[in-house]
């Protein structure tokens, strides 16, 4: 025998091992390959015949991904043929026991947990039965435990699999390997994903790279893909999509089989919940087909994706042929046939759903029967579909009460898996899952012409993100740390612009630092307990002569809640479309008048268009409503596109006290902290403002005993340190909304922006808040009118008062109208009150809005 050649066979055992490991699969394919060539002539002794086997068990597992389940099962049965003819019995009971677990990756990947578990638990058993332990069979040891661990929590035993990890940990940590504590952490991540504890699993993937040390490109595609799924499950299909997106390309340059099948599978449920139905149809046919030629259970998976975005389409139409409901109950059958349970319900379900919109309702009621209650592990999504099954036919059987009973439990249900959440952006995004629930209720109710319970479900299903009491934050130095690096990344772009240089490289280093930021802040736990929501004798009570208009969207119309004099009234104000398309004009206008040099023809032409939208949405939302609101003061509860309306502008509201609140709950947690005080006061002025010298100068004259941070003393931590507690604080600077990730609305200060993401560090939030920066009130808003912005965030976080605007501001009139507001405060005006009056002036070169309370 040629030692040698062994010995060069083993050394590609190990590189093949980690080529595998770092789903190298050609890689691997081809070093293995060439170990068994090397050995191919050697004779079937023991020494021999273990290192082949060990070669076809990895080259088994690489065969299986890049070409499919047969081809795979061929290799495995080569290695058994092997096996047999070793002489020695502990040597043959280990290449069984390894083989076994080889075997139980390759049916794991075929939707078979339950069989695995048996498979992976071989190589547990045998290294167990060992009188001593080596450093190598407990590698091997580690391996099989996250193997196993995985299997059980797919079959939901999370007690063992807790346990198999938590062995892993302890065996990883007394051999020091980094890598397989690192595994065991992405398992963690695995094992809450799968039992539904979705913040928890965000937070062991943020910890996997560093677990790890080192992490390859294949690895973290795996972990992106697994980062999405989680994301996808509470709501954030959008950041679901940019990991994806991340992932695809290096799966597809290193031939991955079934992880990009996978992927694309996810991709497709992305734009699933985006509403992109076709690009939907594409990522899940490709998938379709690479899974059914790998022979995998998932291709069914797949095939629900495409029966989901079809149905879409159908119920979006109307146009249901009864093809579509028996392609949804064999589906069904086939998912139920593979222990995919709960999606197996789920196809069943929409089959019932398709029934009601046919009106076979006698069909939709007994496949609802064959449907049993969620289990405790059922996806929250998928209990948000059984209720709205439910309800819809509830509602087309008449029985309305009933099916505002489903809409009431499935919102309780959907609130209880949002308490779990973590950070602010978490909480916003579950609202996605009981969107068409609420909007079912709502349209149910207000056809009641009961205005009074048209509010109560307003509250049960609008800007639930503001409910939470806010408790002290995390510390986290990793976070400071990423924080100061997406801080001068920010201010190198800003320059850059500013000196004409090409900015491509830079905006890309900026908009991956700043996802990592946002990843790293979901697993901030800062939100408490949820405050009740507002009943109607609570808001009338705190109105007292004030009176709020609640506006609704629903099928199309748009509608006035008014609550005055302890009653409400329901107003319908013509078509929705026309006013969010009124309010989309306006703000362009808006942004288009800010300059502050602006000729003034243009000045005129700009002006006469922003005052003619002004005109429609006063015309449409306002006039209506004179007859109720009269000339109290008034609070705002907007819908869509209008809350980036600056209501002073609208003519029946030039220079009255108008608060724009989310919903009544945050209005009234916020009026009951009392009007704001004015003690402790805090300016802050930003560079590159033309009138922010002399503007801070003059706000100063009205508060003697403010604290003043300018020039390079305005940065951004001490300013968020002297942010901590005081009454008051106005911030001269620019600022910018940014609508892909509202929490990254930012203050440009002297060493960089401040985040609104990171205003979740202050323990005392600052009780009125002026913000003189362009469209820092804007918000992006989610489903169920959650509205998330700088301004929002600091709501959120417990400020009672937040005065900004909603486009663009020119330096002088903001310094003017600034300079007003706060003499009217030193007068001893309310927030609203003073406002108003420093609006009036010019209110559309002065677009502010006070939010929160006034």
């Amino acid at each position: 025998m040629r030692a040698s050649a062994l010995d060069r066979a083993r050394e590609l055992v190990d590189r093949g091992r980690a080529a595998t490991n770092g789903y190298r699969f050609p890689s691997a394919i081809r070093t293995l390959k060439r170990g068994l060539a090397l050995i191919e002539n050697e004779p079937d002794v023991d020494e021999v015949l273990e290192v082949r086997v060990r070669l076809l068990g990895l080259l088994a597992i690489c065969v299986g991904e890049t070409t499919g389940r047969d081809a795979a099962f061929a290799v495995f049965d080569e290695a058994r043929v092997h096996i047999a003819v070793v002489a020695d019995p502990e040597t043959k009971a280990f290449l069984d026991a390894l083989t076994d677990h080889n075997l139980g990756l390759q049916v794991m990947r075929m939707g078979q947990p339950e069989k695995s578990v048996g498979l992976f638990s071989s190589l547990v058993t045998f290294v167990d039965s060992l009188p001593q332990s080596t450093a190598a069979y407990d590698d091997l040891l580690m391996m099989a435990l996250t193997s196993r661990s995985f299997a059980l929590g797919a079959i939901r035993e999370r007690e063992g699999a807790v346990a198999d990890l938590e062995r892993v940990a302890v065996l990883a940590r007394d051999r020091e390997l980094p890598r397989r504590r690192g595994m065991a952490v992405y398992s963690l991540g695995n094992l809450h994903k799968q039992t539904g504890d979705l913040a928890e699993a965000l937070r062991y993937y943020d910890e996997t790279p560093r677990a790890f040390g080192e992490m390859e490109p294949g690895l973290m595609a795996a972990l992106r893909r697994d980062q999405a799924e989680a994301l996808l499950a509470i709501g954030l299909s959008d950041e679901a999509g940019r990991l994806l997106d991340e992932a695809l390309p290096v799966m597809r340059s290193q031939r991955f089989g079934q992880d990009l099948a996978e992927v694309e599978m996810l991709r497709a449920t992305a734009a699933l919940q985006d509403g992109e139905l076709e690009f939907a149809r594409k990522m899940a046919r490709a998938s379709y087909r690479k899974l059914l030629r790998r022979g995998s259970a998932w291709a069914l998976m797949a095939a629900l994706v495409m029966l989901w975005a079809d149905g879409r389409h159908a119920l979006a139409t109307g146009r249901i042929r009864a093809s579509l409901v028996e392609r949804a109950l064999q589906l069904s059958d086939e998912l139920g046939e593979n222990h995919l349970v709960d999606e197996s319900r789920l196809a069943r379900l929409f089959a019932a759903r398709l029934q009601i919109r046919r009106g076979r309702l006698d069909e939709a009621e007994e496949l609802l029967r064959q449907v049993p209650g969620p289990r405790a592990v059922t996806p929250i999504d998928h209990r948000m579909q059984r209720r709205l099954c439910l309800a819809e036919l509830a509602v087309a059987k008449g029985n309305l009460r009933g099916a505002l009973t489903h809409a009431r439990h499935g919102l309780a249900e959907l609130g209880r898996v949002r308490d779990r959440m973590g950070g602010l952006e978490l909480v916003s995004a579950t609202a996605v899952h009981g969107h068409e629930l609420g909007e079912l209720a709502i349209r149910l109710v207000r056809g009641g012409n009961s205005p009074r319970r048209l509010f109560n479900w307003l509250e049960l299903t609008r800007a639930q993100s503001y409910r939470y009491e806010p408790l002290e934050s995390i510390e986290d130095p990793k976070i400071a740390e990423r924080l100061s690096e997406v801080r001068q990344l920010s201010r190198s772009l800003w320059r850059a612009r500013l000196n004409g240089v090409p900015t491509a490289e830079l905006q890309a280093l900026l908009a991956r630092a700043q996802r990592d930021m946002n990843r790293l802040g979901w697993r901030e736990h800062r939100w408490g307990k949820p405050r009740p929501v507002a009943d109607f004798g609570e808001v009338t009570a705190a109105l007292k002569d004030r009176a709020m208009v609640n506006f609704v969207s629903s099928g199309g119309e748009m509608i006035a809640v008014v609550l005055v004099g302890g009653t409400a009234r329901m107003v319908r104000l013509g078509c929705a479309n026309d006013a969010f398309e009124s309010a989309r004009k306006l703000h362009f206008d808006l942004n288009a008048l800010a300059p502050d040099h602006l000729p003034a023809p243009l000045a005129e032409v700009i002006g006469a268009s922003a005052r003619r939208q002004a005109d429609k949405l006063d015309v449409q939302l306002i006039e209506p409503l004179a007859h109720l609101i009269g000339e109290r003061e008034l609070i705002v509860v907007p819908t869509g596109a209008l809350y980036a309306v600056p209501w002073g502008v609208l003519p029946s509201l030039h220079g009255r006290a108008t608060v724009t609140a989310p919903s009544a709950t945050a209005w009234l947690a916020s009026a009951q902290g009392g009007q704001p005080k004015a003690r402790d006061v805090l300016l802050v002025r930003g560079p590159g403002l033309g009138f922010a010298d002399g503007e801070i100068d003059r706000l100063a004259a009205h508060h003697a005993t403010a604290t003043v941070l300018t020039g390079a003393d305005a940065t951004a931590a001490e300013v968020l340190r002297q942010l901590d507690g005081v009454d008051l604080v106005h911030v001269a600077a620019h600022g910018e909304h940014e609508p892909e990730n509202a929490l990254f609305s930012r203050l440009e200060l002297v060493d960089g922006p401040l985040f609104a993401h990171e205003l979740g560090r202050l323990r005392k939030p600052p009780a009125h808040v002026v913000l003189a920066a362009c469209e820092l009130a804007l918000n992006r808003i989610r489903p169920g009118d959650e509205a998330l912005g700088f301004a929002g965030a600091m709501l959120a976080g417990g400020t009672r008062t937040v005065v900004a605007v909603t486009s663009k501001v020119g330096d002088e009139a903001s310094a003017a109208a600034m300079g007003d507001y706060h003499r009217a405060l030193a007068a001893g005006a309310a927030p609203a009150v003073a406002l108003a009056e420093a609006m009036a002036k010019d209110p559309f070169r002065r677009p502010f809005v006070c939010l929160g309370s006034g």
